[in-house]
């Protein structure tokens, strides 16, 4: 199993707009059978740390590109995407192994 977490430096002021947009994007995949259970945090100006900061996560049983053959993306999320590019200054995504109950030692 695997965490899959992206991060967004958004502009200045976005990170409520660039949360919400992620989520509604998110919503679609998850509807359309692409992706599991997610969350969405950010960090405004209010919390001290990194600020103009939105991190979309979710697990999977498996990593795989968006792009594979088959994969039928949805066009609303596609639109989505296409709304969130002009609020953001970077991003980077990580991917992480979740400890399971049977590599517990």
């Amino acid at each position: 199993m695997y965490l899959i977490r992206r991060i967004f430096n958004t502009k200045p002021g976005e990170a409520l707009n660039v949360a919400n947009l992620l989520h509604k994007q998110a919503q679609l995949y998850h509807d359309a059978g692409q992706r599991g259970e997610f969350r969405v945090s950010y960090n405004g100006y209010t919390l001290p740390g990194d600020q103009n900061i939105v991190v979309l996560e979710w697990t999977d049983e498996a990593i795989q590109s968006p792009g594979r053959p088959g994969n039928d993306l949805p066009q609303a999320a596609l639109e989505v995407g296409a709304k969130v590019r002009p609020l953001i200054e970077s991003q980077r995504i990580e991917f992480m192994e979740l400890l399971t109950p049977d590599q517990v030692v």
